[in-house]
C-alpha cells in the first residue's frame, strides 16, 4: 500500500509518494540510535578515562595505567603518628578495588619542597570497606602523604588531618546494650578505678568542626582508657550520611576540650540464639608467626574452639600462619589493632565482640599453654568449677619456664623444648563468661571486674596451671624489650620500676645476653606437659609433632 499526498510550495504542485517499509526502517534506525547513544552516556564513567579535578591533586599527569587515569574517588581520610610508624586511613568507594602493598608509596614531604619516598610496612582493611596504610615513620619536620606506584613523581594524595597516637579516640563499639564503648588515649585514668563522668561528655557527628552539628551525650562510665556513652536514638537509627559512619569523641568539660578522634563505631547486633563456641581464647600478640601454629593446634586439642588474635603491629608471616590455619579447619581470625601499650582495652574489645559466640573466654599470650594434669579437657574442668551459676571467672596459676639450657629455638615448639622452671608460680590468668563482666569493663592482668552478684573460683595448681614460657632462648626472649602491650606497665627499656616481676629478674633495662642466660630459671625440672605432647600430638609414622607436619 502506498499513500499519495499533495505537497505545495512550487510553481506547480507535485506528487509525492512514502513508502511504507521505508518509514519503517527509518523508525528503527532511529529508536537504535537513540538506545545506542544513550547507553553511552550511561556507561561513560565506565569505560571514560576520568580527569582528577584540580582542587585534589596539584598535578594529574599520569595515567595508572593504558586504560584508566588517578582516581578521585581513593582519599587520605586521616592520619595517626605512631612512635615507629604512622597510619593512614584510605576512603574508598564501594566499586573501587582496594590497592595492595605493591601499588602504593608512603611520600614524606617538607616545608622546603624536599620529598622522601618509601614502601608501606604493610596494608590493612579497615572495618568499613577502607584501608590502613603502614608507613614508616613521618620524619620531623614532615608530612606524609600516599602515591601510586605508576603515577608520576609529583603525584599523590593530599594529606589529611594527622593526629598523635597518646592524644586520641581510636576506636568506638555499639555495645549489646546500644551504649557506645570508646577507647581513648590521652585521659591518664588510673588502672583498676571509676573515674567521675561529670568531668566528660560524648560527642557524635560527621565533622567536628561544625560545632552547630554534633551531637553530644552523657558518660555511663569511665574507667582506665574506656568511657562508655549513652548512644543517641538518632545515631541509633538515623539514615546513613553520605559523609560516611558517624565518629564518636569524648570532651573534657572544663579543661583541654574535645579529643581528636578517628573512631567510627561500628555496631554489635545481640542475637537471641544458643551460642555456637563453648569455649574461645582471646590473645594480643606482636610476630607470633613462628609459634602460633602449635599454639592453636595443642589448645584445639583440649577443647578450645574459636581464636580471636589481636595483632599488634606485626611485621613477620602471621597472616599466612593464620590462613593456614583457617584452611585446615581451625576457628581464628585476625583482628588488626595497631594501637601500642592498649592490651587491656584490647581485651575489652575483644571481650564485647566475642560475647554473641562464646560461652567462655580465656585471655593468654600465645606463649602459654593451659596444663590439665588428668588429661580431661579445659571445657570439663570448667564444668567442675561452675556447678554455681555465680561463678564468672574461673582463674588458673601460671608456671614461669626457663631456657632450660637451650640456646636455639626447639624445632617441635616450646611445649616439647622447654621443661625447667621457677618453682613458685607467678599470679594467675582468666577464663571469663562474658555476661559477668562489669560495664566498665576494667581488667588488670588479664582478668576482669565482675558485674555484683558473680565470683570467681580458683583453679587448683594439681589441677591444671599455665605453663608460660616467659624466658624462652635468647633469639626470642630479647622480643619483650621491644615494648610491653599493656598499658600500665613500664617498657623494659625504660629505668622504671627495674625491680618489678614484670621484668627478668637482674636483666637491667638493656637487651644484652647474660652469658648464663641458658641456664637461668631453672629451678625444678619439669616434663608433665612435654610427656603429655609426645604421646597425643605425635604423629608416628613420620616421628614429628602435628605442627612440625604441617610446617616442613
Amino acid at each position: 500500500m502506498k499513500i499519495r499526498r499533495k505537497v505545495g510550495g512550487g510553481v506547480c504542485g507535485s506528487d509525492v509518494v512514502v513508502s511504507w517499509r521505508l518509514f519503517f526502517w527509518f523508525v528503527v534506525l532511529f529508536v537504535f540510535s537513540f538506545v545506542l547513544i544513550s547507553t553511552m552516556f550511561v556507561f561513560k564513567g565506565k569505560f571514560r578515562p576520568v580527569v582528577r579535578s584540580m582542587r585534589s591533586f596539584s598535578n594529574a599527569r599520569a595515567v595508572l595505567d593504558d586504560s584508566a587515569t588517578l582516581s578521585p574517588a581513593v582519599s587520605i581520610r586521616e592520619a595517626v603518628k605512631l612512635p615507629e610508624q604512622t597510619l593512614i586511613f584510605l576512603k574508598y568507594p564501594r566499586s573501587l578495588r582496594l590497592f595492595t602493598k605493591e601499588d602504593l608509596i608512603c611520600v614524606f614531604s617538607s616545608e622546603s619542597s624536599t620529598i622522601k619516598k618509601e614502601k608501606p610496612e604493610a596494608v590493612d582493611s579497615d572495618k568499613f570497606g577502607g584501608q590502613i596504610v603502614r608507613c614508616p615513620e613521618t620524619p620531623r619536620g614532615y608530612t606524609v602523604s600516599i602515591a601510586i606506584s605508576r603515577w608520576t613523581m609529583d603525584d599523590h594524595l593530599p594529606a589529611g588531618p594527622t593526629h598523635q597516637w597518646d592524644w586520641l579516640v581510636y576506636d568506638a563499639v555499639i555495645d549489646h546494650d546500644n551504649s557506645t564503648v570508646v577507647f581513648v588515649k590521652g585521659l591518664n585514668l588510673k588502672p583498676g578505678k571509676i573515674a567521675d563522668v561529670s568531668r566528660y561528655e560524648c560527642v557524635y557527628g560527621w565533622d567536628f568542626a561544625k560545632h552547630n552539628r554534633l551531637i553530644r551525650s552523657d558518660v555511663i562510665s569511665a574507667a582506665q582508657e574506656i568511657v562508655r556513652c549513652r548512644t543517641p536514638l538518632t545515631v541509633l537509627n538515623g539514615p546513613k550520611s553520605a559523609h560516611g559512619p558517624v565518629k564518636v569523641s569524648v570532651r573534657i568539660k572544663g579543661g583541654t576540650g574535645m579529643l581528636p578522634s578517628i573512631a567510627q563505631p561500628d555496631r554489635i547486633i545481640n542475637t537471641p540464639r544458643r551460642k555456637p563456641f563453648e569455649m574461645c581464647v582471646c590473645t594480643m600478640t606482636r610476630n607470633a608467626a613462628a609459634v602460633l601454629r602449635e599454639w592453636v593446634m595443642y589448645h584445639a586439642g583440649i577443647g578450645i574452639q574459636r581464636w580471636f588474635i589481636y595483632d599488634n603491629n606485626s611485621d613477620d608471616d602471621i597472616i599466612a600462619e593464620i590462613n593456614d590455619l583457617e584452611r585446615l579447619g581451625y576457628n581464628v581470625s585476625r583482628h588488626f589493632w595497631p594501637w601500642i601499650k592498649t592490651q587491656e582495652a584490647g581485651f575489652s574489645n575483644c571481650a564485647i565482640r566475642a560475647r554473641n559466640d562464646c560461652d567462655w573466654i580465656a585471655f593468654i599470650d600465645v606463649d602459654e599453654f593451659y596444663y590439665i594434669r588428668s588429661g580431661e579437657t579445659l571445657t570439663s574442668i570448667i564444668r567442675n568449677y561452675t556447678s554455681s551459676a555465680e561463678i564468672g571467672e574461673i582463674r588458673t596459676p601460671c608456671h614461669s619456664f626457663g631456657p632450660s639450657g637451650l640456646t636455639n629455638r626447639p624445632r617441635g615448639g616450646v611445649t616439647e623444648g622447654y621443661t625447667c622452671r621457677v618453682i613458685l608460680p607467678e599470679r594467675h590468668k582468666s577464663i571469663l563468661k562474658p555476661e559477668a563482666m562489669n560495664a566498665t569493663l576494667i581488667n588488670v592482668v588479664h582478668h576482669f571486674h565482675l558485674k555484683d552478684g558473680f565470683t570467681f573460683a580458683d583453679v587448683d595448681k594439681e589441677v591444671m596451671v599455665i605453663n608460660h614460657y616467659k624466658y624462652q632462648v635468647w633469639e626470642v626472649f630479647k622480643e619483650k624489650f621491644y615494648r610491653r602491650v599493656a598499658t600500665y606497665v613500664a617498657d623494659w627499656q625504660n629505668d622504671e620500676n627495674v625491680g618489678s616481676r614484670d621484668r627478668a629478674p637482674g636483666l637491667g633495662t638493656r637487651p644484652v645476653e647474660p652469658p648464663d642466660w641458658a641456664e637461668r630459671f631453672c629451678e625444678v625440672n619439669d616434663t608433665g606437659l612435654r610427656d603429655q605432647v609426645l604421646e597425643k600430638y605425635m604423629d608416628n609414622k613420620l616421628q614429628r609433632l602435628i605442627w612440625e607436619n604441617a610446617t616442613k
